[in-house]
């Protein structure tokens, strides 16, 4: 797929409605170790409705169907879901307060483990690259860092407390143990450990440094690490860069410079955001569209490289499965 053509050779094609929730779809996540030719794609769904369902994609029919129903341990909506880096565990955060952890054994999934601590609704959940560290965050203001023991034990290694508010999402840097927490207080908060093991807050982005005027709810990646989108109620996404160096050397000067701001393509609140692998930045809101963005560099001013952002295409869905050339989007419309 040739991306300079601003989406001339860029199509989507519904394949399939996944139906089978009987609330609202909260979050899906990939399985990593799925989707390659010795296994087909597997996808998590979490829901209202208390339950997280498990799909994979049949060889023979090519067709989507739910291969096992998770229930009788959330007693609230499920809010985040997410598998692990090796695609063995899978996180689930609830609005009960509680984090399972779920390991499939023998076909079967079974909750291994139960995360409790926070004294309000869990918004959401994340591994880190190594899969020792699992991050948890909470309408009660703090972020949670829980170290992986032996036997699927879980123990809280520190509560980070910065947020004036509901903090939103946690995100773990692809490569580095830094990260990073968005909140309803309208910023974006990095954390990373010192050398005497405890956890800090190394920068706080908020609107004094171009960043978002209101609720920031989804951060993202691109695949390098050294750019990350974010997205808010404030109808705009926002790029940034990093300094990885700076990163790696621990250095606490600002490590995160805004790039661009994309603002006039939603309407309404923007919920989700993804930086795909190969560079493609999905957006979706309650306008009930998804938009698509691909990075120019043909703009150069005073001998700096300016990242442009042009919108590919728009699309508006619900619950569906699309493929993007030799890519798969999945995307789910909520209403908060």
């Amino acid at each position: 797929m040739d991306l300079d053509d601003e989406g001339s050779n860029f199509e989507l094609k519904e394949i399939q409605t996944l139906s089978g929730h009987t609330d609202r779809v909260w979050s899906l996540a990939w399985n990593p170790a799925t989707g390659t030719d010795d296994a087909q794609p597997v996808i998590a769904s979490c829901s209202g409705d208390k339950t997280v369902r498990i799909w994979e994609r049949s060889a023979l029919t090519r067709s989507w169907d739910c291969k096992a129903v998770l229930e009788e341990t959330h007693t609230r909506t499920v809010r985040s879901c997410t598998w692990s880096p090796s695609g063995k565990l899978l996180a689930t955060a609830s609005f009960d307060a509680t984090t399972a952890i779920w390991e499939n054994v023998g076909g079967d999934f079974q909750c291994v483990s139960t995360l409790e601590g926070h004294e309000n609704e869990v918004k959401s959940v994340s591994w880190n690259a190594s899969e020792s560290l699992l991050a948890t965050c909470s309408r009660d203001k703090t972020v949670w860092i829980w170290e992986v023991m032996p036997g699927n034990e879980f123990e809280c290694a520190s509560v980070l407390q910065g947020h004036t508010q509901d903090v939103k999402m946690v995100k773990w840097h692809p490569t580095m143990d830094i990260l990073f927490s968005c909140s309803y207080d309208n910023t974006i908060k990095v954390w990373a450990e010192d050398d005497t093991g405890d956890w800090h807050c190394i920068q706080t982005i908020g609107e004094s440094s171009n960043g978002h005027s209101s609720t920031v709810w989804a951060i993202s990646f691109n695949a390098g690490g050294d750019k990350m989108v974010t997205c808010s109620d404030d109808l705009t996404l926002k790029v940034w860069e990093a300094d990885i160096e700076g990163m790696r050397s621990g250095n606490d000067q600002v490590l995160w410079k805004h790039l661009s701001t994309l603002s006039g393509y939603h309407d309404r609140t923007i919920f989700s955001v993804h930086w795909s692998r190969e560079g493609i930045i999905a957006s979706g809101a309650a306008d009930d569209a998804i938009r698509f963005f691909v990075e120019s560099k043909d703009s150069v001013v005073l001998n700096s490289l300016i990242l442009n952002f042009s919108l590919l295409m728009d699309w508006k869905t619900t619950v569906v499965v699309i493929p993007v050339a030799m890519i798969l989007f999945l995307y789910c419309i909520f209403i908060v």
